[in-house]
């Protein structure tokens, strides 16, 4: 069983910054995936991010590219999202999400992952 804990999330006007953490524990995340999904009012969840525990690589939602960064602390067993340049269509519950082995083209969906997060409100105002 591997719990994971949101953190970070609330309002901030649009082109502003937050960073989202999770806290993972109960299972060595070392030969997990790690990733993010959002789901805004009305519609389903959607990934946003992900990284292989075991040696950082990254992956991205197009059109999170070049604004979000994802990245992991081992010592601290937290992932974060780093979210720059922040828009109102960003506004959403953001989830983090785990499950052993290797990114894989099927992780790109919500059903690829075992654990959840509770969420945390990221709200962009105009």
């Amino acid at each position: 069983q591997v719990l994971l804990v949101e953190s970070g999330g609330g309002l901030v006007q649009a082109g502003g910054s937050l960073r989202l953490s999770c806290a993972a524990s109960g299972r060595t995340l070392s030969n997990y995936v790690m990733a993010w999904f959002h789901r805004a009012p009305g519609k389903e969840r959607e990934f946003v991010a992900a990284i292989n525990w075991s040696d950082g690589s990254t992956y991205y939602a197009e059109s999170m590219k070049g604004r979000f960064t994802i990245s992991r602390d081992n010592a601290e067993n937290t992932v974060y999202l780093q979210m720059n340049s922040l828009k109102p269509e960003d506004t959403a519950v953001y989830y983090c999400a785990a499950r052993p082995g290797r990114f894989a083209i099927s992780y790109y969906k919500a059903g690829g992952y075992i654990y959840w997060g509770q969420g945390t409100q990221v709200t962009v105002s105009s």
